[in-house]
């Protein structure tokens, strides 16, 4: 089922290798020729006393970094973690010099030691991201005591006061662990986010294949009734013929037995792939008793109860068996039944403008505190440690998947625990509702057609 979906190609060990170096290579070039203007402009146009020497020092080490980079690397090169980190620390340490170099943190461009962290916070782990940001404050510690000061034409010191000093300094600490912390959660929701959706595609593409092939399956057992026909008769003939010699009699003989098992078997096939899956549309007990049909044996008591809202109404829909439907529904019994104790209970109600669905157990619930964040994937922990099946990791890629899947037949879902005063349903319980229109045959046509097929 869905929980089984391998994504480790999709996890973060697998993401921090995704960085490509021709980017962050790109990136310096960018911070190189900011810098170059920086200090032309501070010499040439505000006629400060810089450095030259060893700014141009420091600078050209960012350069000749890069030409070895590009000639070092293929220009599709691909970071490990380790490699990413050292990059991103090379450019912390570098900017960190030149700005000791140009007056501390009284220099305006200080804050841009701010973009290293974020870039690791949005691409490495945690980590990486701790270490890196560590060093970046020890450097933006170090050059708050130690840099060497402005000085305009006339040699005057361009020192601001040390309680602005500490403000730019507490500005910074508190920039580099905001965005760190908030790069990271927001990249990681996304990512989680990506993985999931993709999950979703997988399981749906997965269906529409199991889908396919009885189709296939169906096409083949009909396609192949005319030679295997043919088969029968010709052999007829030869054996009538072989009379007066056995050995080919009977060899004749085998030929058409085997072609009558060969009939027998497509027809098998055929009417299983027609009637499970080249129907487009069927009884809404049958789309929910085929949904919850591999659930059935696994110790749990499955109870079906589906009845009209309205007694009056006695006619029960026809829906389309989309693959979204089937699977968001097998999902959500397979939910049901991994955490209750002994029951599970599937009720199905249906009116003129709406099909409704309620499935319960009596298991330990879903925990308060999550009820808000049901549905949302990579939940990290499910309804307690009781009844948790072999191996699960509990990612709420289930309940993910089953969400999706139906809200996009137009379903809308409702998550909620019950209690002990109805028959025992104390645990979970997940409310489906569609417009009737939504997932129902309207065509009268198709509709007579096949109720005459089920009898209905």
């Amino acid at each position: 089922m869905s929980e089984y979906i391998d994504l480790d190609g999709l996890s973060t060990e697998g993401r921090n290798q995704w960085i490509r170096l021709r980017t962050l290579t790109a990136l310096r070039w960018v911070a190189i020729i900011g810098q170059t203007t920086a200090v032309a402009a501070g010499t040439l146009w505000l006629e400060y006393q810089i450095p030259l020497g060893w700014c141009s020092l420091v600078i050209g080490a960012a350069i000749i970094a890069n030409l070895l980079s590009v000639a070092v690397y293929p220009e599709n090169r691909r970071l490990s973690e380790g490699e990413a980190t050292v990059f991103l620390l090379f450019d912390a340490a570098q900017l960190a010099t030149l700005l000791a170099l140009t007056g501390g943190l009284s220099n305006p461009f200080s804050l841009l030691v701010l973009t290293p962290v974020t870039i690791s916070a949005a691409a490495l782990r945690l980590l990486p991201t701790v270490f890196l940001g560590t060093a970046t404050l020890a450097m933006v510690s170090a050059i708050a005591f130690w840099f060497v000061p402005l000085r305009d034409a006339a040699g005057v010191e361009q020192i601001l006061p040390n309680v602005f000093t500490f403000g730019f300094w507490m500005a910074i600490v508190i920039g580099v662990v905001f965005l760190s912390i908030y790069a990271s959660r927001i990249t990681s929701e996304l990512n989680s986010m990506t993985d999931a959706l993709l999950a979703t595609q997988m399981a749906l593409g997965r269906e529409q294949k199991l889908t396919d092939i009885g189709g296939v399956v169906a096409a083949a057992a009909h396609e192949l009734g005319t030679p295997l026909a043919t088969i029968k008769l010709v052999s007829n003939e030869l054996a009538e013929e072989l009379e007066d010699q056995p050995v080919l009699r009977d060899d004749a003989i085998l030929i058409r037995e085997q072609a009558d098992r060969c009939r027998d078997i497509l027809r098998g096939m055929g009417r299983a792939g027609k009637d499970e899956q080249n129907l487009h549309a069927s009884p809404l007990s049958d789309i929910i008793t085929f949904a919850a049909e591999p659930h059935g044996e696994r110790g749990k008591e499955l109870h079906f109860n589906l009845r009209p809202s309205d007694p009056g109404r006695a006619d029960e829909p026809l829906i389309h068996r989309h693959p979204e439907v089937i699977h968001g529904l097998r999902n959500l019994v397979q939910n049901a039944v991994d955490f209750a104790q002994r029951n599970v209970w599937i009720e199905a109600h249906w009116s003129d403008d709406e099909i409704g669905m309620r499935i319960s157990d009596d298991g330990p619930g879903y925990p308060p505190q999550e009820l808000g964040r049901i549905g949302d994937p990579f939940l990290g922990r499910r309804r307690g440690e009781s009844g948790r099946r072999p191996g699960y990791e509990g990612m709420g890629l289930g309940l993910f998947i089953a969400k999706t899947l139906l809200e996009r037949t137009g379903a809308a879902l409702d998550f909620a625990n019950g209690s002990d005063l109805v028959d025992g349903r104390k645990g979970a319980i997940v409310s489906v509702t569609w417009p009737r229109h939504a997932i129902a045959v309207q065509d009268e046509d198709t509709e007579t057609s096949v109720k005459k097929k089920f009898r209905i």
